[in-house]
């Protein structure tokens, strides 16, 4: 059963009421940071703002690969106290959250480093929220700006070239109560400061270079194919489009190629300052609610969801995806929309397959509903998709990207 009428017409008002109120906000992008070797080049920058005490979160994993090793040493040489919290679990949760909080007030900290990927970041950015809110829990900041108060300064360093959480006004949290993972989406959240510096990346093992490489992607095309876009968020997403499907597999089976990293960061944080604007969609909205029911992790669910999903917008997304694929550079001639539109969404399939990212996820038959509902109420009204869904469609979406048709 297709969405009503009115129920589309309600998105489609709220979208363009919100495409209008938008434009009153602060857009202004992170400050840059770039090229091998720029982490080390941060703790001066952290100083000359004058922060001489910071919390720096991360995850177990980075710590052990001792990947913050050159930024310490830096923060050490410029006289700069730090704080480490280094708890963050793959889908952060309110108890991550709230720890970092803590450990930033007991050190007197004035700034916050996020050193890693997507968690690290979205657990550095809501713990910032919640010091400049201490008395709202990050509950009541879920959704749409909610926060609307100046945060500590957040110093942004990727270590994946994927989430694009550097430029983002975004952050996901887990809450382990309910098995849900939702967005807080302010521009408050936005980092003030990006380190892109592609040694970072170089040891991250296959797989996670291709997931999150796929989720960067996923970002871009989503973001493109919306409703909302501008011609800033158009030209950074089209720009990012052609980037990684020019470096993905390249990066993928060398993961030492430095200029690969480079060019996939840069597409990561162009990615990003496109859906930032412009928002995401579907996939996103369901890849959010199988990292909450399953712990799936983000940038294989996005992967994997979003050739279903632009399967299921059909001739609606033709145009925009046609256009993508000239861009890419895919061999299009003779070709109609359509037919444009196909091939890309089949790349993205091959991509997937050569990635040794799997066809399906697991999910449960009992939890469809589930998922269903909740990825209904993130995306609707607020997603400007280009064809509106209801819980029946996303059902549909579900039980093929399950193998349950």
């Amino acid at each position: 059963m297709a969405a009503s009428t009115l129920f589309k017409m309600y998105c489609r008002t709220y979208q363009g009421i919100f495409r209008v109120a938008v434009n009153f906000l602060n857009w202004k992008e992170p400050e840059l940071v770039k090229g091998a070797g720029s982490v080390k080049k941060l703790p001066e920058v952290v100083k000359g703002n004058g922060h001489n005490s910071v919390l720096v979160v991360t995850d177990k994993g980075l710590m052990g690969l001792h990947l913050l090793d050159g930024l310490f040493e830096g923060l050490d040489k410029a006289g700069v106290k730090y704080a480490v919290y280094d708890g963050t679990q793959p889908n952060p949760t309110i108890n991550n959250i709230e720890e970092a909080r803590q450990l930033y007030v007991d050190n007197n900290c004035s700034a916050v480093i996020a050193f890693g990927g997507g968690s690290p970041m979205d657990c550095a950015k809501v713990a910032a929220a919640r010091i400049a809110r201490p008395k709202t829990s990050v509950q009541k900041m879920r959704g749409t700006l909610k926060i609307l108060k100046k945060l500590p300064t957040i110093y942004a360093v990727p270590t994946t070239a994927g989430t694009g959480s550097e430029t983002t006004i975004a952050a996901v949290v887990s809450d382990p109560t309910t098995h849900e993972k939702y967005a807080l989406q302010d521009p408050v959240l936005r980092p003030k400061y990006a380190v892109l510096d592609p040694e970072l990346t170089v040891g991250l093992p296959p797989h996670i270079t291709s997931t999150t490489g796929m989720d960067a992607l996923t970002h871009a095309v989503e973001a493109y194919i919306g409703h909302s876009n501008t011609k800033g968020t158009a030209a950074a997403a089209e720009k990012a489009t052609k980037m990684i499907f020019e470096n993905i597999l390249r990066v993928y089976e060398n993961g030492k190629d430095l200029e690969a990293r480079e060019n996939m960061l840069e597409a990561s944080y162009l990615a990003g300052i496109a859906f930032t604007r412009a928002y995401v969609g579907y996939v996103h909205a369901i890849a959010h609610n199988f990292g909450g029911m399953y712990g799936t992790p983000h940038g294989l669910a996005n992967a994997v969801i979003l050739p279903y999903v632009l399967d299921a917008f059909g001739e609606t997304a033709h145009k925009p995806l046609a256009k993508l694929a000239d861009i890419a550079g895919l061999e299009t001639s003779g070709m109609t929309e359509a037919q444009k539109a196909e091939l890309f969404v089949a790349k993205i399939r091959e991509f997937n397959k050569l990635l040794n990212i799997p066809e399906h996820l697991d999910v449960q038959e009992k939890d469809i509903e589930t998922i269903a509902k909740r990825a209904n109420r993130e995306g609707n009204p607020l997603y400007p998709v280009p064809k509106i869904m209801d819980v029946e469609d996303l059902k549909g979406i579900i039980r093929k990207v399950g193998n349950l048709d």
